[in-house]
């Protein structure tokens, strides 16, 4: 990234061009009990800045009372239309009559291996029928979410469903998370923030010696934007359960978080964390300009 790329989202946020900006967002919030604990945490004790709702899984009412007990907390919408794990599926809140692309033979959202499948039938007005749904869930119990983003879809895995997406956080208010360098730009030159480097997934990490890449990648954190996509959990036996060949990935997640070491390294390279608010908020006035 050059000078003038790496200062286009500092600029619009107001820092200064060589600003270290960083947001960590716990993906995953309402997927289950040990999420939902392991994520509350990593916000109340630990350096994540901002979390992301799944609205169509089993424990997100759980997590929309969290949110309400703390109201502090910003959070985004994790639009979901994968349920990735084989024995513990989640479906549509829009009748399955209503949206039939996008389920599977079983009734449930497809799963991860079927991705490609998925969207190469999807139809994108049943996908905009669920994505308000799940949106308008939420708004209907007076929380107050600040971006949009996909649970297991990079930029919503096509690019009429990451223009969509767009579409409707500028009708509802929202920021977009962008997985990649250039689809931000594209949007930068709308004057409208994004974070400026291909998003960290945690996933891709290996859970062996996860603490000492977190430290230097922290240390070597470049001037504009990032963001993390983490993904906390407890390592409990539900979440055993869930993920029996993966669990790990979450709780090595939050040890290295809620860790002292994580809150020294920011302060020591006076690294910026953020939640989306600010994007927001930009969003929000770039967008209410232009309608």
């Amino acid at each position: 990234m050059t000078q003038s790329q790496g200062s286009q989202t500092n600029c619009l946020l107001g820092y200064p061009d060589d600003a270290r900006l960083l947001i960590i967002n716990a993906d995953d919030f309402g997927r289950s009990h040990a999420c939902n604990a392991g994520i509350l945490r990593s916000l109340t004790e630990g350096v994540v800045s901002s979390t992301t709702l799944m609205v169509p899984c089993p424990w997100a009412l759980h997590a929309m009372q969290m949110l309400r007990e703390h109201p502090e907390i910003s959070f985004g919408i994790h639009l979901t239309v994968i349920s990735d794990v084989p024995l513990y599926r989640w479906g549509s809140l829009t009748s399955r009559e209503k949206v039939p692309s996008l389920i599977d033979e079983a009734g449930f959202f497809y799963r991860y291996e079927r991705i490609p499948e998925f969207l190469a039938h999807a139809k994108l007005s049943e996908l905009e029928v669920e994505f308000r749904a799940q949106i308008e869930a939420v708004l209907a119990t007076s929380l107050k979410p600040t971006h949009l983003d996909w649970h297991c879809l990079y930029n919503g895995g096509r690019a009429d469903i990451f223009e969509m997406t767009v579409k409707l956080a500028k009708e509802y208010g929202l920021a977009v998370r962008v997985f990649d360098l250039s689809t931000g730009e594209a949007l930068q030159r709308q004057g409208l923030p994004t974070n400026e480097h291909n998003v960290l997934d945690s996933y891709k990490l290996d859970i062996v010696g996860k603490s000492a890449w977190y430290a230097r990648a922290l240390r070597e954190l470049p001037i504009g934007l990032s963001e993390w996509a983490v993904h906390p959990a407890l390592g409990t036996p539900e979440m055993q359960a869930i993920e029996p060949e993966s669990w790990q990935a979450r709780p090595t997640d939050v040890d290295f978080l809620i860790s002292q070491e994580a809150r020294e390294i920011i302060e020591q390279e006076g690294i910026v964390l953020l939640s989306y608010k600010p994007l927001q908020k930009v969003w929000q006035e770039r967008c209410s300009s232009t309608t």
